[in-house]
């Protein structure tokens, strides 16, 4: 099945742009978006990923970011590229995609930071091959389109993407 989530040329005729791994972005700072939005991070290999403890995810506010692996294996969502979905920028606050990205990325490099989300994303073996994607939401409220998204995720594959936690 063709849709949003498992076809990239759909994404690219929604408006996503970067398509840039999680690796290319650590090492280039590409990502610099001023603007606020949302973004997929993607999994786009043809094989079932692997996942280690620990993590390359950093501590926050001095708890550990890794889960058991079991609990990886169940959260996992088979036929979907797409493992995470992300915003920035929110009602009052500074934030965008940029800000948004550098701190999942700083994160991801076992930096301290004060987010994080998609923390499961850096149990996966070789996170630096993950691609990631985004949108401007063009005066939409990125929590809005968010929160849309992960509804249609739900509603196609019957949980939450694998990255994303309540």
């Amino acid at each position: 099945m063709n849709h949003i989530f498992n076809d990239i040329t759909i994404m690219k005729k929604s408006g996503f742009n970067g398509f840039l791994t999680i690796g290319e972005l650590m090492e280039s700072n590409e990502v610099d978006l001023e603007i606020k939005g949302v973004y997929f991070v993607l999994y786009v290999s043809e094989s079932h990923p692997t996942f280690v403890k620990p993590g390359t995810g950093g501590h926050f506010n001095g708890k550990d970011p890794n889960v058991p692996i079991d609990v990886l294996k169940k959260k996992w969502v088979d036929e979907t590229k797409v493992i995470y979905i992300g915003k920035g920028g929110e009602k009052g606050k500074e934030s965008t995609l940029h800000s948004r990205l550098s701190d999942f990325l700083d994160f991801g490099q076992g930096k301290k930071v004060g987010h994080w989300g998609g923390r499961y994303i850096y149990q996966i073996e070789e996170p630096k091959d993950l691609v990631v994607c985004w949108k401007n939401t063009n005066g939409i409220e990125p929590e809005d389109v968010e929160s849309n998204l992960i509804t249609k995720f739900i509603s196609t594959h019957c949980k939450l993407p694998f990255g994303n936690l309540i």
